[in-house]
């Protein structure tokens, strides 16, 4: 177990959280109680010891998302990505990825429109591979601000709708929309 995306995400998640006012309810390493159960986990959310959490995060959050072979291209974007999965579902951070390198692909001249699925597939990983090797370094940065921008519309749009979620938006800005 020695991942340092996961490791990093340990960082900013810390342990047990049950804040009556969170969706998720009880949480612990950035493990919701739903998905520790999905896994198994029986027992009290307070004792789901780090590697149960780790293994779960690694499974559900990193290799079923296709990351592992996303990190080969890009760390960062998979640092990104994966943070992103832990914090509001797998579902939303790949979509945007695939959104964001089909606006950057200059109508098609450098690379095919991909699907957007979601999927880290094979067509997704060459797209990336590509706008980085037309773009570099600094294209690799201007994605990451495109990834923020999509979170934190996406936690402004949910927290307009749910006015409990204002208990958390600061944090969520604060922690998960990077300016660096």
């Amino acid at each position: 177990m020695n991942n340092p995306v996961i490791d990093g995400i340990f960082m900013k998640e810390g342990g047990y959280v049950n804040n009556p006012a969170d969706k998720g309810g009880a949480t612990n390493w950035g493990i919701t109680e739903a998905v520790a159960r999905a896994h198994g986990f029986k027992g009290d959310m307070q004792d789901l010891t780090r590697d149960e959490a780790y293994s779960i995060m690694e499974e559900d959050y990193w290799i079923k998302t296709g990351l592992d072979k996303l990190a080969q291209i890009s760390i960062p974007v998979a640092f990104k990505l994966c943070d992103t999965a832990v914090n509001i579902g797998p579902d939303y951070p790949g979509r945007w990825l695939q959104q964001w390198l089909n606006l950057f692909n200059q109508r098609q001249k450098r690379y095919p429109d991909i699907t957007v699925d979601g999927v880290m597939g094979e067509q997704t990983r060459s797209s990336l591979q590509q706008y980085l090797s037309w773009r570099g370094t600094e294209g690799e940065e201007v994605l990451l601000k495109a990834l923020n921008c999509s979170q934190g519309s996406y936690y402004f749009t949910i927290t307009e709708k749910r006015e409990a979620n204002e208990e958390f938006i600061y944090g969520w800005i604060k922690e998960r929309i990077a300016l660096d």
